[in-house]
Order: structure tokens, then sequence, then C-alpha cells
């Protein structure tokens, strides 16, 4: 990142929302400032009406984040210091994870200690054929901080998440895939980007509201509300959309088979 580079590049083209973290010489190590600005980005950016997705990434090929900014954390050492610091690191992860939009982490390299619990984080996970994933935490003696074993635990069940914590390995990405922690990998060869716009373009023909709609029933029962509240979450959201001109249009397209649903 050269001086007065954003620590986070950002832009919005055809309804995707891109945010690049961008300190490919740290291998994208995750600083309280750049995590700061991820948390600014995921809570400042979800508004739009034509927004239908957000991706993160890396800049570079080698990392997608390297994980904590080991000169920068190795200043917090009492107790006091160490509980705010997750606290900071949780809550700009926790941005990324009410974000009100799927979210995709596409990574362009590995994402090890920190880089892993932000890729868990975000809803889904694409990567290139070389990435690596891993819960290394364990190499540097400490545990997982900033909620990334909670979500690795949701994600692929406590006994599998259990291993590769206690492992503390780098996982491959076809062995991730395996694991359940990556949604889809690219060919040998194949861009991230080619990737990512193969990935995301069921999502870019559905209606914004909808998306809107799957996304906070997937944030209540993530928060693991109550069954009642994540059954009002769900009707409120339905009669939103089916009120909507986009359902009727639709609704019509069908009724005079203009087209199959």
């Amino acid at each position: 990142m050269s001086d007065g580079a954003p620590m986070v590049m950002v832009e919005i083209v055809g309804g995707v929302l891109h945010a690049t973290i961008n300190r490919p010489e740290k291998r994208n190590a995750l600083s309280r400032a750049l995590l700061a600005e991820l948390k600014r980005v995921f809570s400042n950016f979800g508004g739009g009406d034509e927004l239908r997705v957000a991706v993160l990434r890396g800049a570079g090929d080698k990392s997608f984040a390297a994980g904590g900014d080991l000169r920068e954390l190795a200043q917090v050492r009492t107790p006091e210091d160490t509980r705010r610091m997750a606290d900071e690191m949780h809550d700009a992860l926790d941005a990324i994870r009410m974000f009100p939009l799927p979210v995709v982490a596409a990574l362009n390299g590995d994402a090890l200690g920190g880089g892993a619990e932000l890729a868990v984080a975000c809803d889904f996970r694409v990567a290139a054929s070389h990435v690596h994933i891993g819960f290394i935490q364990g190499r540097l003696n400490i545990a997982t901080a900033w909620g990334g074993g909670e979500d690795l635990m949701r994600l692929v069940g406590p006994a599998r998440a259990l291993r590769l914590l206690a492992a503390s390995e780098r996982v491959h990405a076809a062995a991730a895939q395996g694991l359940g922690l990556l949604d889809a990998v690219g060919a040998p060869g194949e861009a991230l980007p080619a990737l990512i716009d193969r990935f995301i373009a069921p999502f870019l023909q559905q209606a914004p509201q909808v998306l809107r709609a799957f996304k906070a029933l997937a944030i209540g029962v993530r928060k693991g509300l109550p069954g009642a509240a994540v059954r009002e979450i769900e009707t409120r959201h339905l009669v939103e959309t089916w009120v909507h001109p986009d359902h009727w249009q639709a609704a019509d397209g069908i009724l005079n088979a203009k087209r199959p649903i």
C-alpha cells in the first residue's frame, strides 16, 4: 500500500459492493485501523437500493488476510487490553456478519488465523485453486478471538471445527471445500474475477428486496433468536415482497406464460 492509499478500497459496480483489503506488502495483515475501516465500510454501504451482494477480497494473489498484525498486537499485554482488542475486532467482523445483503469472501490467497476468522464471518467463501485456509491460532498458543471459532463450529459442526482448531493446520482449497469451509473453488488457472462472477451471477438475477429478506432471516437464525422472532422476520419480509410491484410483474409473466418459474 502506497502512502495515502486507502487500507480498504471500495467500488460499487453493477449492484456489487467490492471491498478490497489493501496491504499486500504486509500480506494484508489485519491491523486495528484496517478492521475499523472494514467496520466503517460494511456499516455505511448497505443501503443502496440497487445493491445485491458484497465481495470482500485481499489485494495481490498471495494473501487474503494473514491474520492480526503481530507487530502491533505485540503491544497488547494485559487482560484489560486484550479484552478491549478482542471486542474491537469482534465488532468489526459483526458489521460483516450483519450486513443486510449476502457477503462473499473471495480468497485470492491464503486466509490464516484472523484471516480465516474474517473469511467465515462472511456468508460464502470462494477461492482460487492455490489457496489455503487455516485456523492456526494454536501455533501462537492462543484461542480464536473475533467470533471465528463460533462461526467455524456453526459452519462445519463442532467435531470438525474442533479438529481444525486443535490441529492448527493449513487446509488446501480442495480439501476445504470438501469440509464445507469453501462454497466454490476455481479451476486451475481460472482467474479469481471469473470465479466471482460465476458464483454471484444467480444473486444478481434476484430483486434486491428479496435478497435483503433472505439475509435478514439468516441473521435472525445466526443470532439464535427465538422461533417466534424468526417467524416474524420471515412474515414481515413476505408481506413487503408480496405487495412489491416486482412480485406482481413476475407473477403476471408466469400467468401469461411469458417465462417459466
